[in-house]
């Protein structure tokens, strides 16, 4: 018997009405598993999070199915709400309360039992190293602890389907870690979770399963080995500059990025000893002040998919005739 997955979405689109109609989501599907971590990737207003807000309840598709545990959507949301722990992009206010007092009073309104809550919220506060902050006023925690709350909120008491929208933004790299090794064990403990992000190296190592979006539509599902398997024969040579230098690669080398003193070119695996001999070469000559070469990466994989313009892409235009949602809102 095939088990039902935590979130199965088909076909999804949904459309923003106004003068310029935009469609935000163009026949999304994806499925989140029970006990694994899928990678929800993309640049801002690729439309991630109008997807989230509809698995949520809060929009509706203009057509297609979402299903949470087998329950649809938009035909039976009171089921689906007890199902989804959600941590949304934008924190949840707690002012006058503080850290651990916010985490039990989510554990015990999602009906966990007084001492079941307590002693999570204590697992969860010294794991992510939140003991120093836990009985401070929240008007009064960091941006970072504010956020390390808000998933503690979400993981309290954590529903079979945990979507988890830029979970880590303000967080401090120490605590970012920890953070990961969270979201790992609520799908070691059967969740399945849905992590949004545009943090293409952090999903690199933090999902089972991945799927890229862009401009509304998916345009990449595998695993992280199976998507950066067609750029295996490539490797990336990544240099720093002195200041007031300029790179002049060598005709074994494909320029792929440059930002500020920092530049990056891809490199045939066959050509690594020519690259490898031009980079120290320039090294030594003073040209560079280092550089490294490794195999291509996941970013390296999204940049060919997505390309540069993705960052300031927009989503896809309503073809004349289609009777567009005139809901107004944000396409994130």
């Amino acid at each position: 018997m095939t088990a039902v997955p935590a979130l199965d979405v088909a076909d999804v689109t949904k459309t923003f009405g106004g003068r310029r109609p935009l469609r935000a989501n163009d026949g999304v599907s994806l499925t989140v598993p029970e006990g694994a971590v899928v990678g929800l990737l993309g640049h801002n207003g690729a439309g991630k999070t109008t997807l989230v807000n509809q698995v949520a309840g809060l929009l509706l598709p203009d057509s297609g199915s979402l299903r949470v545990v087998g329950h649809d959507v938009v035909a039976h949301p009171e089921r689906t709400r007890r199902e989804i722990s959600v941590q949304a992009q934008a924190n949840v206010p707690i002012t006058g309360l503080t850290p651990r007092t916010a985490i039990e009073l989510v554990g015990r309104i999602r009906g966990g039992a007084r001492r079941d809550v307590a002693r999570r919220t204590d697992g969860l506060i010294e794991a992510l190293d939140l003991g120093q902050w836990a009985s401070t006023p929240a008007h009064k925690v960091s941006g970072g602890v504010a956020r390390l709350t808000a998933f503690a909120m979400t993981a309290v008491v954590p529903g079979r389907l945990v979507i988890l929208d830029e979970p880590t933004n303000d967080v401090d790299p120490v605590r970012r870690r920890l953070l990961w090794t969270q979201i790992k064990a609520l799908a070691d403990d059967g969740a399945g979770v849905l992590l949004v992000t545009h943090n293409v190296r952090e999903a690199e190592h933090a999902v089972d399963d991945l799927v890229i979006l862009d401009r509304g539509r998916v345009i990449a599902h595998g695993t992280v080995a199976e998507l950066t398997h067609p750029l295996r024969s490539t490797l990336q040579l990544d240099v720093d500059l002195p200041p007031g230098r300029t790179v002049a690669w060598p005709p074994c080398a494909t320029e792929t990025g440059h930002d500020g003193l920092r530049a990056r070119a891809s490199v045939p695996a066959a050509r690594a000893a020519e690259a490898v001999a031009w980079a120290q070469d320039a090294v030594d000559r003073g040209d560079l002040d280092r550089y490294s070469v490794t195999p291509a990466s996941l970013e390296d994989v999204y940049v060919e998919l997505v390309g540069a313009a993705g960052e300031t892409s927009t989503h896809a235009p309503v073809p004349a005739g289609h009777d567009a949602d005139t809901t107004e809102g944000t396409l994130r």
